[in-house]
């Protein structure tokens, strides 16, 4: 394996090198979405859209995949963005976990 000196690397090379690094240590979360049978389908959608900021056709489907498959995962980002949302999720009666 080849060594690459830092001190041999241009600014620039160095700044990629570190921004990349720096992507790989962000932990991403998951919200997923579990199925239920107490809520409707226009109320998960409706949560959906406020809580997540969901387009309707992206609550629409993540309410169908739910339905279908039991599980779906909703959002996706770094866990303090995801957790005021999934107690959003929880508020407003849906089931909801970070993983």
């Amino acid at each position: 394996m080849l060594a690459i000196n830092p001190r041999m690397m241009s600014t620039k090379e160095q700044i990629s090198e570190e921004v990349l690094l720096d992507e790989e240590t962000v932990k991403q979360n998951e919200i997923v979405l579990f199925n239920d049978e107490v809520n409707t389908f226009d109320h998960v959608i409706e949560t959906l859209m406020a809580v997540c900021e969901h387009t309707p056709e992206q609550a629409e489907q993540c309410s169908l995949i739910v339905h279908y498959n039991g599980k779906c995962t909703v959002k996706t980002g770094e866990y303090k963005d995801l957790e005021p949302r999934c107690t959003g999720l929880l508020q407003a009666g849906l089931s909801a976990e970070i993983v």
